[in-house]
């Protein structure tokens, strides 16, 4: 019983939620037109019980939708249809439904009936102009909105809709009388002209788009950027002298007026008088009221145009040191200058100034600093990217490139216990933004410094650290296999692993050696003697930078490998070669005396 009257009170909940929501509709048409009723007053009306049956399917309808059952509530509403055949809100309901299911025309027809049933409503008037608008029928979507407009004149945003539609049909005149209509509300703008200068344009009417400027400067005469955009629009109109004339006008009270200059400046590029323009040009760039909006804007241009021309940087370079020189503080426009000499290919040491400029202008600033740590990596300058890194961790704490790149300059310089620190310092900024590739690196070089120190333990959970964040690291795969297979532990894992490696490059020379070994520690001898003489063969590939003792180990193996394939004196050629590459090595000093194989 309890089970049933929580089901009961359920239902009634949702149906009231449902009634509330139809009640706030009903009673927002109310409030505009008296009712639906109003809307279809010539029509029968329904009996009080088809109105009280109409209701109920109605209510229910609701109820289903709001708890996603689609299919109940369109079958509801078509009952609903059933019984009132002119009720709005269904149509506008079962016309989303019709509109989900791709079905245009049928959504189409149930919208334009719900508007039409009640066109007072405006969420159905407002919600037919926009499917009018996907199916890009402008004309039928201007006449929906020019309706909603005559009833709610405050709403301003009908207008700005209005003036988007005419021009999409290129009724400008009405586009034009659109903006008349946004202008009687909100007075005389800079965006109304320009908006009504490029219409005049799309007509062809210049005349109107020239004097349409003219009336903006007239009516804020105090505006120099107003009169400014009327001369641009003299000067695009080819009345030259007269733009000129105002150009001159307001130079002799703002000098620096950046508008005008730089008009004046493509006007005289227009006219092939390079050297008045390159004069413009340099009193923008250097000009103290030159926003870095601008100054950037202007120099991409510059080094564009400059690259068309064949890509001298010697006028650009001198521009931007020019810059330089002026705006001591500026971090924005050296940092341009460092990003175009980079692509332009100069030498490090041609670009590491302006680098080291930006850094005592801006010590935080990441990537001029990583730029630099670049230079010194490439020139293998450990210290100075340690000394880089380090600076950089003061400044830019949560940045793992600066750890990764000094714990690898400390782990090459053979400082593990610096190494070590450093990337544990790195992974406890680790956060889900992370870039995984550096997080994985991160616990991949940490494993092989805790193995270098004997701490197998805590190297192999580093090596699980890393595959979590990159199970495709190859390097550490083959690290994390080998080393299994020297404890001749997990042998299973470590063949899985090793085949991964294998997969990704079949013809690297240490992880078929790694396979082999791995073949070994499990005594499939002879399948381990296919896969090192493939090692042998490709020997000149091994990663290890020309490492005799990582050559010795392969042939050391093949040895080993060999005395359990019953090839004794193949398996004594191997070791003899191994010593080579690792004279202090006594168990192979041993091997080779005793001609026989022995564990280490």
């Amino acid at each position: 019983m309890v089970t049933k009257k929580r089901m009961r009170t359920t239902v009634q909940a949702w149906m009231l939620l449902a009634f509330l929501a139809v009640g706030v509709w009903s009673c927002s048409t109310t409030a505009k037109t008296g009712g639906r009723e109003d809307s279809v007053r010539a029509l029968p009306p329904l009996s009080p019980q088809q109105a009280r049956l109409y209701d109920y399917y109605f209510l229910e309808a609701m109820v289903q939708r709001q708890k996603g059952q689609n299919d109940a509530a369109f079958d509801l509403l078509s009952h609903c249809l059933d019984i009132n055949p002119h009720a709005a809100e269904v149509y506008y309901f079962m016309a989303q439904y019709y509109s989900a299911l791709k079905q245009t025309e049928k959504a189409l027809d149930y919208f334009q009936t719900a508007a039409r049933l009640n066109p007072q409503n405006e969420t159905y008037m407002e919600t037919l102009a926009q499917v009018y608008i996907r199916q890009q029928n402008y004309q039928e979507a201007i006449a929906v909105v020019e309706k909603l407009y005559e009833r709610h004149k405050d709403r301003e945003n009908l207008l700005e809709m209005l003036f988007q539609l005419y021009q999409e049909i290129g009724d400008y005149q009405n586009a034009v009388a659109v903006l008349d209509r946004i202008e009687m509300i909100d007075g005389k703008s800079e965006r109304l002209s320009l908006a009504k200068s490029e219409v005049y344009t799309r007509m062809g009417d210049e005349k109107a788009s020239v004097a349409e400027m003219a009336d903006l400067a007239k009516q804020y005469p105090n505006d120099l950027n107003y009169l400014a955009m009327y001369g641009e629009s003299l000067m695009m109109t080819g009345e030259t002298e007269q733009a000129l004339g105002i150009y001159d006008r307001i130079l002799k009270e703002e000098p620096n007026n950046n508008r005008v200059l730089m008009s004046l400046r493509t006007y005289y590029q227009s006219q092939e008088n390079q050297e008045m323009a390159d004069s413009l040009t340099r009193r923008v760039l250097l000009g103290k009221n030159t926003s870095l909006e601008e100054k950037t804007y202007l120099i991409r241009q510059i080094i564009g145009n400059n690259e068309q021309a064949g890509g001298d940087s010697t006028e650009v370079l001198r521009l931007f040191h020019l810059m330089m020189a002026v705006d001591t503080t500026d971090v924005d426009i050296p940092m341009l200058c460092a990003t175009y000499m980079d692509l332009k290919k100069m030498p490090p040491d041609s670009i590491k100034p302006v680098l080291n400029r930006i850094l005592r202008l801006a010590p935080d600033n990441s990537a001029a600093r990583l730029h630099l740590v670049g230079y010194a990596w490439a020139e293998d300058d450990k210290d100075r990217v340690i000394e880089l890194c380090q600076t950089a961790r003061e400044y830019n704490p949560d940045n793992m490139a600066f750890y990764y790149y000094q714990g690898i300059a400390y782990y090459q310089r053979d400082s593990l216990d610096q190494a070590l620190s450093t990337f544990q310092n790195g992974v406890s900024v680790i956060n889900e933004r992370s870039n995984a590739d550096i997080v994985s690196d991160f616990y991949e070089v940490m494993g092989e410094i805790l193995h270098k120190k004997g701490r197998v333990e805590e190297a192999f959970a580093a090596y699980d650290s890393c595959l979590q964040w990159k199970p495709d690291n190859i390097p550490c795969l083959n690290n994390y296999a080998y080393y299994l297979s020297l404890r001749n532990e997990n042998l299973s894992k470590a063949e899985t692993m090793s085949m991964k490696t294998l997969k990704a490059e079949p013809k690297n020379a240490t992880y078929l050696d790694t396979f082999a070994w791995i073949l070994f520690m499990q005594e499939r001898y002879a399948e381990a003697k296919i896969y090192i003489d493939q090692a042998l063969q490709n020997v000149d590939t091994v990663a290890l930078n020309g490492d005799s003792i990582g050559n010795a180990a392969i042939y050391e193996h093949a040895g080993d490998i060999y005395w359990y394939c019953k090839d004794p004196e193949k398996a004594l050629t191997f070791w003899q070669d191994a010593l080579k590459g690792d004279a202090e090595n006594k168990v192979l000093i041993r091997k080779v005396k005793l001609k026989k194989y022995f564990k280490e």
